[in-house]
């Protein structure tokens, strides 16, 4: 008794010492598993986040600035010198069916490099008229501007040049003016007649200058003025705030597909589990049960063995001997008969 009672409480520790372990490490492989997947998860939210925002950046802020080289031509006089037309070019901003953004609002300015002859400083005021045409020919806008160069007297005119003289004899400074004349100041364009063509005439014939050149330059208001002038801000809380609303959506998509997958395989698990429990018990209390089988059989013998040993010392009778003598008995008791 002594003995089974002991091969039972080792049976039952052992069982449980296996269930622990095994379930240790299910939980650790669990635990694993599911350290790998929030990391994964978060880098690969972290990337989205980020390429969102890029996505976001570059279809929504538009190209702040374009430059076109601006080539006046004119017809030159015969008998004098001098021209006799007016400056005029057809700048073609391009070949496609739409440059600018729609709804945003663009200035155009033209950039005038004259130099200060005394023929542009006796010009005094003269006239820039633009038109901006679409690819079709359809007049979408037009404007006429006054320009002058910026008047100096000729005292700061011969200061100005006896202290840069050395620079311009050296050809590091010439005597010229920029002039920027703001032909359109908030222009948007229109989707259904885009602009390609942009018209520009000088109405005078005694201008001089270098060259000329048109600047298209996006002016920015709201959201894209914040995200062009404060990038760095704009991104943190761009990225913040696809990083939020995309966890948001994680977590509760993981809540709500992981609760029906609890709920579905929870009876499932369960089931197997107290199944996997009962065949341990079951081969568990077999074994202790043939062992005690064996033992009690063993036992059996040896005290049988023992009790005829000492029925020889004591001079008792075995089974042996008795029925050997009860079968003599009878077949003494027959011949008599």
């Amino acid at each position: 008794m002594i003995i089974s009672r002991l091969l039972r409480g080792v049976s039952k520790k052992w069982f449980n010492i296996r269930k622990t372990t095994r379930q240790g490490v299910q939980s650790a492989r669990d635990t694993v598993f599911r350290g790998g997947v929030i990391v994964i998860s978060t880098v690969f939210i972290i990337w989205l986040s980020i390429f969102l925002y890029t996505v976001f950046y570059y279809s929504y802020m538009p190209s702040m600035s374009y430059v076109r080289p601006v080539h006046l031509q004119f017809k030159s006089c015969d008998e004098k010198k001098g021209i006799c037309s007016f400056p005029q070019a057809n700048v073609q901003l391009t070949k496609k069916q739409q440059l600018l953004m729609v709804g945003q609002p663009y200035k155009v300015n033209l950039h005038l490099e004259m130099p200060e002859s005394p023929a542009n400083k006796e010009l005094g005021m003269f006239m820039v008229c633009a038109q901006l045409r679409s690819r079709d020919g359809y007049l979408v806008d037009h404007t006429c501007k006054s320009a002058m160069l910026h008047y100096r007297s000729t005292l700061l005119h011969t200061l100005t040049t006896l202290t840069f003289s050395p620079m311009m004899i050296f050809g590091n400074i010439e005597e010229k003016q920029d002039v920027v004349l703001e032909l359109f100041g908030n222009f948007e364009e229109d989707q259904s007649h885009p602009v390609t063509i942009i018209f520009i005439e000088i109405q005078s014939r005694h201008i001089e200058f270098y060259s000329a050149n048109l600047m298209i330059n996006a002016h920015l208001t709201g959201l894209r003025y914040w995200m062009f002038y404060w990038p760095i801000l704009s991104a943190c809380v761009g990225i913040g705030t696809n990083l939020f609303f995309i966890m948001l959506l994680s977590t509760l998509s993981y809540i709500h597909f992981g609760t029906e997958e609890e709920s579905t395989n929870g009876s499932f698990s369960y089931e197997k589990g107290d199944i996997e429990e009962d065949n341990d018990l079951k081969n568990d209390l077999s074994d202790t049960s043939s062992q005690e089988d064996t033992l009690s059989v063993t036992d059996f013998r040896s005290e049988e063995k023992s009790i005829e040993a000492e029925k020889i010392v004591k001079g008792e009778p075995s089974y042996i001997q008795e029925i050997s003598t009860l079968i003599a008995e009878s077949s003494s008791g027959v011949l008599v008969k």
